[in-house]
């Protein structure tokens, strides 16, 4: 297992070292100008002007050498500085990074509990309504666009029913929780604030059902299948020739054998939602990673970009790693 862990480990780091010089490359060879999208058309006829700026953000240097200055920079831990917000890459991705872990996070719990109870039950039902209703649900969740959607859900229940708070993470008149790490409903349980406890609840209510709406088709689709497939093998015959009951031969016997590819789309799931939040976070005002995302893109600001990209890629080989060794616990063969 030791050896197993190690190798995935190295191949993390190497994969880490070339996604760095890939978005480094993709980044500064993007069409656009950083000079204009900051300065502007009349401070950009100045030649002086834009000499000046160019020296200062390293813009004048070979690429090669940018490169080598962003790798012993990142080494250090120090991802670059924002052209955008003059404040380092690292402090802006620290600030706005928890608003989008704890929206993906709710929103991959809410994915899990209702994928995989409804793809068990349109597997054992195979045909019936609730397979039908599975399906249906599912195939409106992966193809319901995430604009569209978000408009829905908002027009419907803030501004139709009036159900549902406006957006954002807070009521504009309330106070963020003091706390150490920047997720509302921790830190305001952790406070014993009740009261903003509740509101950062209702908050995320709206943006965690459009964000997992997807993630709730794919889980639903992907448990159902597998839950058909191990309902056919013989072990499960077996165990019913056996005389157990049938819920017990599906959750304790067929079950666990189709978690592997349910897993292996979680991990991902759970890594895209992180990095695929700019919809869901611009439509509800909400102040996280994918809003910045968007903000620096517009602004041509290539050091956020590249920073945020790399700590995206570097999201998604943990996310593969922690899967990996996941399989050696679900499946013994793996560990062998």
């Amino acid at each position: 297992m030791s050896r197993y862990i190690a190798k995935r480990l190295l191949a993390a780091a190497v994969m880490a070292i070339l996604a760095s010089a890939v978005i480094f490359l993709i980044a500064n060879l993007v069409p656009g100008d950083p000079v204009l999208a900051q300065l502007g058309d009349i401070a950009a006829s100045d030649p002086a002007t834009v000499a000046r700026w160019r020296a200062k953000w390293g813009l004048d240097l070979p690429l090669w050498e940018r490169y080598g200055i962003f790798l012993g920079g990142l080494v250090q831990g120090d991802l670059g500085m924002s052209i955008a917000t003059r404040r380092p890459v690292l402090d802006d991705i620290i600030q706005y990074a928890p608003a989008t872990l704890e929206l993906a996070t709710v929103a991959f719990l809410l994915s899990l509990a209702i994928g995989i109870p409804l793809g068990i039950a349109a597997a054992v039902w195979r045909d019936g309504w609730v397979d039908s209703l599975a399906r249906g649900l599912s195939l409106l969740g992966v193809s319901a666009p995430t604009f569209w959607l978000a408009f829905i859900m908002l027009a419907i229940f803030y501004g139709g029913l009036e159900w549902a708070p406006g957006p954002g993470r807070l009521d504009p008149i309330a106070f963020p929780p003091e706390g150490p790490t920047g997720l509302f409903l921790f830190d305001s349980l952790w406070a014993g604030d009740w009261e903003t406890f509740t509101d950062a609840a209702a908050h995320l209510v709206l943006p965690s059902i459009v964000l997992a709406a997807a993630t709730i088709g794919l889980i639903t689709r992907t448990t159902r299948a597998a839950m058909l497939d191990s309902l056919q093998q013989d072990y499960v015959r077996v165990s019913r020739a056996k005389g157990l009951r049938g819920w017990t031969v599906v959750m304790r016997h067929a079950l666990p054998n189709a978690l592997v590819p349910v897993v292996t789309l979680g991990g991902l799931a759970y890594a895209n939602l992180l990095a695929g939040a700019v919809m869901t976070e611009t439509v509800f005002a909400w102040p996280g990673l994918g809003r910045y995302t968007f903000r620096s893109a517009a602004a041509l600001d290539f050091p956020a970009i590249v920073g945020i990209t790399l700590v995206v890629s570097i999201t998604y080989l943990l996310v593969n790693l922690v899967v990996d060794m996941s399989y050696a616990i679900l499946d013994p063969r793996v560990r062998r």
